[in-house]
């Protein structure tokens, strides 16, 4: 069964020539740079600190979600390679409807990171340099990766590709480093294994809190998706896709399970200093005795914040478009350049950071800018349910040839898909434990119902639309 899909950025753009796709290498670390930020390396610690060494846990379930998650949208793209990835194939398996709230819910949650990470961003620079204010250097920033998406994706993807790598050759030292120390075969190091179980136990605040951890370790892994956006303007897409989709999610889990694994085995967990005051991995480098640790770990800190927001612009903007595409947004964000780069859209997504950014240095206490990021926090929760929603929802349309001849298989298909739904909603349902939690689930579903509202607005434009089409036909 052939499966109809409508003219997307990949086949529309001029993007066709070989010299301006991205390569195997870069969508390998765009799809690292999109989601080894500030996360990983400053939030660590909180959580650390909240479920102890059972924190490997926390992101070891969280890791395992995605990694369905990432398997079912990986069938899916194979099949068929778009730019917009999982909002086209909600259209294609749900409706609409379904496109339009992922996908526009997707591009918010992109714009409140871009505030974020330009905030952050700014506070360090201005750490740097206090001569001049941080909201300048969030400004200079976020035009700086405007213009490294502006060129072209090619200078995106290189640009990414030497961001992420510093990023993941710091880990790797890490992890090499970390683990010699730990067994005590590093200079001035001693065994120190025993801390995984000592001081309280490995859950020394109960199983359940490193159950409950999986809802705030699950969000540092969302971004993964980025990966399959950027593989449809690949050379290869099909092949791109496939190792998006498999391999990547095992170097990630690598990264972010090994990482804090390190973390919890060489430093006591209740020991561990306040990320406010000091990154986790700051401080474990210190304790390497390398020189300049503290200096080299902001510069890579620094270097993760910039990544991110690199990719963070090109997933919004691609989202953005992929919208207008469909007519979920207003026409002039199809507008590409001639190397196929959605500039209208592109902008678009830089003014809404630009604006949260502007209130959150106008007015720090008026909760605006908390508002945007609690009310973006359900996304990923949203996406995976979608993603798995849509992949049985398409295979259960295929033909048993079609699905014989798939080039990537979700497992133990319908089962996983229910396990990750089920995964999902346990986490929702653990969000509403806490204080902090509630909050994110009632603004997200704030955002939602205005979403909602505007449904009945653009579907008689789509029908509109539809209907002009029918007629020119």
């Amino acid at each position: 069964m052939s499966i109809h899909t409508t003219s997307t950025a990949t086949e529309r753009s001029p993007q066709g020539a070989a010299g301006s796709k991205l390569r195997s290498r870069h969508v390998t670390m765009i799809t690292l740079g999109g989601i080894i930020g500030a996360s990983l390396f400053v939030g660590s610690g909180n959580v650390i600190r909240t479920v102890g060494p059972a924190a490997v846990i926390s992101y070891l379930i969280g890791g395992l979600l995605v990694f369905l998650a990432m398997r079912m949208l990986g069938e899916m793209a194979a099949a068929r390679p778009t730019v917009g990835s999982f909002m086209e194939y909600a259209r294609q398996g749900l409706g609409n409807w379904a496109a339009y709230l992922v996908g526009w819910l997707y591009w918010y949650f992109w714009v409140g990171v871009l505030a974020y990470e330009s905030v952050l961003g700014g506070k360090m620079l201005n750490g740097w340099f206090p001569e001049l204010p941080s909201w300048l250097f969030s400004a200079c920033l976020l035009v700086l990766f405007i213009c490294t998406n502006i060129i072209s994706v090619r200078t995106f993807g290189e640009v990414e590709f030497w961001l992420a790598s510093i990023k993941v050759i710091a880990i790797v030292i890490f992890l090499a480093v970390g683990v010699l120390f730990a067994l005590g075969m590093w200079p001035s190091s001693s065994f120190s294994v025993e801390n995984l179980w000592q001081h309280g136990g490995f859950a020394p605040n109960g199983v359940w809190i490193s159950i409950t951890g999986v809802a705030v370790v699950i969000f540092s892994y969302f971004g993964t998706e980025i990966a399959v956006m950027a593989a449809a303007e690949s050379e290869d897409p099909s092949k791109g896709i496939r190792q998006a989709s498999t391999t990547i999610i095992w170097r990630i889990l690598l990264f972010f399970v090994g990482a804090v694994l390190v973390i919890v085995t060489i430093v006591p967990w209740n020991q561990l200093p306040d990320p406010a005051e000091i990154a986790p991995f700051t401080y474990v480098f210190s304790l390497f005795g390398l020189p300049g640790a503290d200096m080299v770990m902001s510069l890579i800190i620094f270097t993760a914040v910039c990544s991110v927001l690199n990719s963070g612009l090109y997933s919004a903007s691609r989202m953005f478009a992929a919208l207008a595409d469909q007519g979920f947004a207003p026409k002039i964000m199809t507008k590409r350049s001639r190397n196929g780069v959605p500039l209208a859209a592109l902008i678009a997504s830089t003014v809404g950071g630009f604006v949260a950014t502007i209130v959150n240095f106008a007015l720090p206490d008026s909760g605006i800018f908390d508002f945007i990021m609690n009310s973006a926090g359900l996304v990923a929760l949203f996406v995976y349910v979608f993603i798995a929603v849509t992949q049985m929802r398409l295979r259960s349309r295929m033909s048993p040839e079609e699905v014989a001849g798939l080039k990537l298989k979700m497992w133990l298909f319908p089962w996983l898909n229910y396990l990750l739904i089920a995964g999902v909603a346990g986490v929702l349902v653990i969000m509403l434990t806490t204080e902090s939690g509630r909050t994110q689930v009632w603004t997200s579903l704030l955002a939602t119902v205005v979403l909602v509202a505007f449904w009945p607005v653009v579907r008689k434009k789509l029908a509109v639309r539809d209907a002009a089409m029918s007629s020119a036909s």
